[in-house]
């Protein structure tokens, strides 16, 4: 089983913090570091957050959130092995040619260790401020995966679709391993089945979004209609019970239920996140199987 710290640059916003829960959680063996993204926070807004009781975001409109690319960027020069994973991306927010130098920098920077957890997004206010249609956001997206992978796969690249359209372009430097991979995140059936279809990943919330089985479920019967091998799409999800009385039999619970990697809220490890971490380490991590 993997490990990921979850929301790492919402809770280490600084400099310093940041390089020191990095290199704590790579000696406790965590696999990687789990960022979260909003550009900009509405001081008020309709749209509700689908993961909190109140549909409103953890936090307020204070709350440091530094963008989770550049974030990444300054870890991956702190660490060697941790895996940097954004938890999710709002995809249709950014355009795909930039997003795809970006993230092939950050990869060929890191060694390889960047996946692109991908979401569609819920915050309607946040698009019409960066002035984003909201409608048809999925579409874009799926198209906004096509585009970046066109551009990884090699040079002189070409694509048409509906909202993105280039031909004969390069964009340089390419990943490390040929493509990064992408992680599909949302707890409903659209994100399922999205998963299923493109993703090399899929990655639904846990907690009050409700039970996890029937969308991983959804998720191999899309990969399987799409002719695609459904083993083959990793499966991350939280795991509230890996911090309780019993973590090990939480975790392999979670095994059982298809994860390949479970969460933790960076959060859990304040205010001593070497301590915290490193005892997680050996209670949990190198009991399951790091």
């Amino acid at each position: 089983m993997k490990f990921g710290l979850h929301f790492a640059n919402m809770t280490f916003p600084d400099p310093a913090a940041a390089h020191r829960v990095a290199r704590a959680a790579e000696a406790a063996g965590f696999e990687s570091l789990i960022t979260v993204e909003h550009v900009v926070w509405p001081t008020r807004y309709a749209s509700r957050y689908p993961y909190a009781p109140d549909g409103r975001l953890p936090g307020g409109p204070g709350t440091p959130l530094p963008d989770p690319l550049i974030w990444m960027a300054h870890v991956a020069a702190a660490t060697t092995r941790l895996r940097l994973i954004t938890g999710v991306l709002v995809v249709p927010q950014r355009n795909p040619l930039v997003l795809a130098k970006q993230v092939a920098t950050l990869d060929h920077l890191s060694g390889g260790r960047v996946s692109l957890g991908i979401g569609v997004g819920w915050l309607r206010e946040e698009f019409d401020a960066l002035g984003v249609p909201f409608e048809r956001r999925g579409a874009r997206t799926d198209e906004h995966v096509a585009a970046m992978r066109a551009l990884w796969a090699g040079d002189d690249a070409s694509f048409r679709g509906t909202f993105v359209a280039f031909e004969g372009m390069s964009c340089n430097p390419k990943p490390v391993h040929g493509a990064v991979p992408i992680l599909v995140g949302g707890h409903s059936e659209a994100a399922a089945r999205r998963a299923g279809r493109l993703g090399d990943g899929f990655f639904p919330a846990t907690g009050m979004a409700g039970p996890v089985e029937p969308l991983i479920a959804l998720m191999r019967r899309a990969a399987a209609e799409a002719g695609r091998d459904p083993d083959h799409i990793e499966v991350t999800t939280g795991c509230p019970g890996a911090l309780g009385d019993d973590p090990v039999g939480a975790v392999e619970a979670c095994r059982a239920h298809g994860a390949q990697r479970v969460l933790v809220p960076s959060a859990a490890f304040l205010p001593d996140p070497e301590a915290r971490l490193a005892a997680f380490g050996e209670r949990v991590i190198r009991r399951t199987g790091a």
